[in-house]
Parts: structure tokens; sequence; C-alpha cells
């Protein structure tokens, strides 16, 4: 599990590939197969703070890992989301800016003797009665080898 750098409680996942200004990492919980985080390297809580350069960098990010999720895996849209309201749940001060990339899919998958199913396919994942899944170590370098393959042009500085 990676740590974001200075931030000592949010673990937010594998290291999939650094940008100038964002890490884009493999989620620990793949209810939902591909499911990343995109977190901005430096301390912000609001998007409105965000500088120019990382929003164009962010949009980049945007194409080129929904264009790899969909090489490697049967990906039928992509849900997004930027959930600031849990750092007032608790003490989180440490936490910062990251966006949830969640892939959604119409049909079952299998990949390394698992089944994913997507369960509340077209509706909120925040809909789904099924819990989390935390991939073995074996599986779960099985889904970082497919999405690096088609990272390639995020690869300016490669984890």
């Amino acid at each position: 599990m990676r740590i974001i750098p200075g931030h000592k409680t949010c673990h937010y996942g594998e290291l999939l590939v650094e940008t100038e200004y964002w890490l884009v990492l493999l989620a620990p919980d793949q209810r939902n197969l591909g499911t990343c985080i995109v977190a901005l390297k430096r301390d912000e809580n609001s998007l409105s703070s965000l500088k120019k350069k990382e929003w164009i960098e962010f949009v980049e990010i945007v194409s080129i890992l929904e264009s790899a999720l969909k090489k490697a895996f049967p990906v039928t849209l992509f849900n997004w989301g930027c959930h600031l309201n849990s750092r007032y749940q608790r003490d989180h001060t440490d936490c910062h800016l990251h966006w949830h990339l969640i892939p959604r899919y119409k049909n079952p998958v299998q990949l390394g003797g698992h089944t994913f199913q997507d369960p509340c396919f077209g509706e909120s994942t925040m809909k789904a009665t099924v819990g989390s899944f935390f991939p073995s170590e074996d599986l779960k370098g099985e889904i970082v080898t497919r999405i690096r393959e088609h990272l390639k042009d995020l690869n300016r500085k490669k984890a």
C-alpha cells in the first residue's frame, strides 16, 4: 500500500504511475475491477484551489487512464467522484484532494479465477449491496500489470 508523501494516514493504494502533479493508484478495494485513485501530490482540500497546470494535467490523465482501462478490461463506462465530505466526519486533517475512478461493467469479468460483477450497473455504486473485495497479491499484480501496459503515455515518472 502506498502512503501519499507527507500524509501519515491516507492509504490510497498501489502506485501505478506518477506525473508532475498527480499520483495514479490502484485502489485497495477492487469490488469494481480497475478502481483507481488520482491524488494531488501537494496538500490541498478544495477543487477551486487547483492551479491551471494541475487541471490541465488532470484532464490528460482522465483521457489516458480511461483509455488504458478500456484496453485492459471490458469497461462499459466510468464514474468519477471527488468526495471531500469524509474529511469532516473524522479528524482527517492530513487527507487531501483526490478523485475516485470507478469502472462500470454491464457484464461480469473473469480474471485470475475471480468473477468481478457490477450488481448495480447503471446506478450509483453507493447502492451496492456487496461488500469490499481486496484481491490477493497475485491478482492485484495481474491487475496492475494490465493497466500499466496501457499507461505508457503517462510514464513521465514511472512507479
